[in-house]
């Protein structure tokens, strides 16, 4: 198995196999767009996110050292209560902790009895806090601050490093589907959007960068010399780039998703730690989008907004003529030629360019001697103009 993954890992990065990224890139482009729609119809359908205490405010008690961490003793405590939403969660071993919209003195006090009940628990395991909404007013604030001042050095650094706003327009649109795509499906799943989540979302832009620049370097240094040679259009040589970092992002996002994964699925869900299932989805969701986002939006982007540039649509046009004329028949999308087996050959040489004539090249003068000593007087009666020495040579 090893084996075979190494031979296609060999395959892509010659070129041998090859993956159509930049030349479906609209195909990609539409299910993009499918994508961000619905990820913004989802928030839509459910009424919004579903936001923690620490931008809505309200009331939060603590129940701690207990032997029973069951949510459904909780829930049926808080329903005489309160008639607003209650969240039980399992955030620790021996520890509930229990939300619901703000509650006065006299509500408060009749939770934390409920729950005392409920649990077994004393007066001293059971605590109580009130979380105003003005705190998660400004957690937003900063949040949406941050990631203002974000996008913005991202920008900067991307064409300064690059040398080229394409690149850096098409990464920006990237991490914008990242954004859109990972909200969607963190809204879907009913998850409570806490500070940690938000944690999470600045995570996976740091990560989804870090796979971006490794493409785009590669794409920098394919791209290099596209007009010395005429063996490779320029969308081939994008591709080819594609290919050759795919093993590497893949891989990647594995090593990465692995640890996460383990905290989504063992940590939270099979363990009960229910508070490291917000930051927990949204780096597992995240990474994969990520990954995704850069193989099939940022790459064809750029792609396609350089392969418009009227100097490589001259320069594709040249190579795909000397094609013809080569003869060359089956070529991968990453501009590697086949022979009839579908084995890796060689570029034929170029055809020979065919001399030019020298237009500066001096005409050969023509000597002619119309007259010597002792002929006769030539004869004005013909038309001709009379010769003004007849003894000497003219030449013309």
């Amino acid at each position: 198995m090893a084996a075979r993954f190494a031979t296609v890992g060999n395959q892509l990065y010659t070129g041998e196999r090859s993956h159509p990224f930049i030349q479906r890139s609209r195909l990609w482009f539409l299910i993009a767009a499918l994508l961000v729609l619905a990820s913004a119809t989802v928030p839509l359908a459910r009424g919004g996110f579903n936001l923690g205490i620490e931008f809505t405010g309200g009331s939060e008690f603590t129940i701690s050292d207990i032997s029973n961490t069951d949510v459904a003793p909780g829930e049926e405590a808080m329903e005489p209560v309160t008639d607003e939403e209650v969240v039980v969660t399992n955030i620790a071993p021996g520890t509930i902790q229990v939300r619901t919209a703000q509650l006065d003195d006299e509500q408060t006090l009749e939770a934390a009895d409920a729950l005392q009940e409920a649990y077994s628990a004393s007066s001293d395991q059971v605590t109580s806090n009130y979380i105003g909404p003005s705190w998660g007013e400004h957690v937003s604030e900063q949040m949406l601050l941050g990631l203002a001042i974000f996008l913005i050095m991202v920008t900067l650094y991307m064409a300064l490093y690059f040398r080229t706003w394409k690149m850096s327009v098409a990464a920006i649109v990237g991490l914008g589907f990242v954004v859109a795509t990972t909200a969607g499906i963190y809204s879907a799943t009913g998850f409570e959007v806490t500070p940690s989540a938000i944690i999470g979302f600045l995570t996976i832009l740091s990560y989804a960068l870090y796979d971006t620049m490794v493409v785009f370097d590669k794409v920098r240094e394919n791209v290099r010399g596209l007009f010395e040679q005429k063996d490779q259009t320029f969308g081939e040589r994008v591709n080819l780039a594609v290919n050759q970092t795919l093993v590497r992002s893949l891989n990647t996002s594995v090593v990465g998703i692995l640890p996460v994964g383990s905290i989504l699925f063992i940590g939270a869900w099979l363990l009960g730690a229910g508070t490291l299932r917000d930051i927990a989805l949204a780096l597992f969701v995240g990474i994969i989008v990520g990954t995704v986002a850069t193989l099939f939006v940022q790459a064809p982007l750029y792609g396609w907004m350089r392969g418009r540039d009227a100097d490589v649509v001259a320069h594709t046009r040249e190579v795909l003529a000397l094609r013809e004329e080569r003869e060359i028949g089956r070529v991968t999308s990453s501009g590697t030629p086949l022979d009839a087996d579908g084995r890796v050959t060689s570029f034929p040489p170029l055809p020979e360019p065919e001399p030019e004539e020298d237009d500066d090249e001096e005409p050969e003068l023509e000597i002619v001697i119309t007259g010597t000593e002792g002929s006769e007087e030539p004869r004005e009666d013909d038309g001709g103009p009379a010769a003004d020495d007849a003894d000497g040579p003219s030449v013309r």
